[in-house]
């Protein structure tokens, strides 16, 4: 009955034209044999007990975008992406994965959450049109032992390593933001990090992929490897190997792994931006950045998404050119939709172009809170919507309720985003409380440091 049950709940997502199924707080959803769940055009939301034991992937279809979200644990054995017309599926909470992702069509948005393989998941189908996508945040993780690997490729996630060691254990995380490359501009689209348990005199090879779409306005026969030492310093290894038709870049010789991703290092940074803010204002949303300097910069342009994939231009202001003072820049926009993503492209004088990170306009969640990636390795990430300028204050408690850190900013009213660096720190559970708007607004949440 219960396998009845489930095509039965299929088929009814599957023609409705904008649907959610909706697993309830003590209800469970269990779909067992090779039953086959299809949800066109409509969003998953578990806030029961979502039970797969099937091989048949549960698949979210149509031309319309879709979430997966709920307070309870989503796990898929096999979960197909096959939207069309580049719609997505957007993360709205952590999933795991325990087979395959297959990217038939369409893209898998993170949007500020982890997809975790586990250690027997992988990723298949990837390509420019249809893949992993994180503009707001988010990695796909993979767990694995490499003894000696060659060439190995762990979980299809784009990363190829070699070495004669025995590494143990290996972590490997795949983000989708530009890396804060200093001295050096911008990066790809895309960073790993990779932590073994062994980690040293590994004399290793690693080869990145790369798609085009994720190259960020670099020229690909520029690129070389780039390796994260301390917060927001990368120190440029250069390359070995590349191959702009195959889309990636190999380098030898690395004695110890941590966070790499591409870039161009030999192209200055025209523009350093100290912030960036989206704010709601009554039916609009203001756009506002700040710069600490300019070098022979044109001018910016305004873009918005509304799935971080395809950009628009919705208007452009007049650059500085050369500046070593801060100069703050506004731009509203007037006809805003529900969910805008945002960015600042600057173009300098010689056509080059740079672009921001991205913000999310998040007009209806006022004095809202997302934290990631959970676990964290190094650096937790935090996006505060406030309601209004003020002070926030960061403490962080370890497990014995001890205060380990503290940390103040200063909030603009809209969506912030700042990090916190516990690289430092031991392994173990720790609280974040988190209090702004004059300690009217107070928040906490508990991450895993690995």
């Amino acid at each position: 009955m219960k396998s009845k049950f489930i095509v039965l709940v299929s088929l009814l997502c599957y023609y409705a034209s904008s649907a959610q199924l909706t697993i309830s707080p003590g209800a469970q959803l269990s779909i067992f044999s090779d039953t086959k769940l299809t949800l066109h055009n409509s969003d998953l939301i578990n806030n029961g007990n979502f039970l797969v034991a099937t091989t048949a992937p549960i698949s979210f279809t149509g031309d319309a975008s879709s979430f997966i979200g709920g307070d309870q644990v989503v796990r898929f054995v096999n979960l197909e992406i096959n939207k069309t017309n580049n719609q997505s599926v957007s993360l709205q909470r952590i999933i795991s994965v325990g087979s395959g992702v297959f990217l038939t069509s369409g893209f898998l948005n993170l949007n500020g959450f982890d997809l975790d393989l586990e250690t027997t998941g992988h990723l298949d189908g990837e390509r420019e049109d249809s893949r992993i996508i994180g503009a707001n945040g988010g990695n796909v993780v993979f767990s694995v032992s490499l003894n000696s690997p060659t060439n190995s490729n762990p979980a299809n996630l784009g990363v190829f390593i070699t070495t004669g060691q025995d590494l143990g254990n290996v972590i490997i995380k795949r983000g989708h933001q530009s890396q804060a490359n200093s001295g050096a501009g911008a990066t790809i689209l895309r960073f790993y990090d990779i932590l073994p348990t062994n980690n040293t005199n590994l004399n290793a090879t690693i080869r990145l992929k790369y798609f085009d779409e994720e190259l960020n306005g670099l020229n690909e026969n520029s690129l070389g490897l780039l390796e994260n030492l301390s917060p927001n310093v990368w120190t440029n290894l250069g390359f070995t190997s590349r191959d702009a038709a195959a889309n990636f870049v190999e380098k030898t010789g690395i004695g110890n792994f941590g966070r790499f991703t591409l870039s161009a290092p030999d192209i200055a940074l025209p523009v350093h931006f100290i912030s960036f803010n989206a704010r709601c204002e009554h039916s609009n949303v203001i756009i506002e950045w700040k710069t600490g300097q300019e070098h022979n910069s044109s001018q910016f342009f305004v873009q918005r998404s509304e799935d971080g994939i395809r950009w628009t231009t919705i208007g452009n202001l007049p650059a500085s050119g050369n500046s070593n003072i801060e100069k703050s820049y506004s731009f509203t926009d007037n006809n805003p939709t529900q969910k805008g993503y945002y960015r600042i492209a600057e173009q300098d004088i010689d056509g080059k172009m740079q672009y921001t990170g991205v913000n999310q306009s998040s007009c209806n969640a006022t004095n809202a809170l997302n934290v990631w990636p959970n676990p964290v390795h190094d650096m937790v990430n935090i996006k505060i919507n406030s309601s209004n300028k003020s002070e926030a204050l960061i403490n962080l408690f370890d497990s014995k309720g001890s205060l380990v850190k503290v940390q103040k900013t200063n909030l603009l009213q809209g969506v912030n985003q700042l990090a916190v660096d516990m690289k430092s720190l031991p392994g173990g559970v720790y609280s974040i409380s988190i209090s702004w708007n004059n300690g009217q607004v107070k928040k906490a949440v508990q991450v895993v440091k690995n």
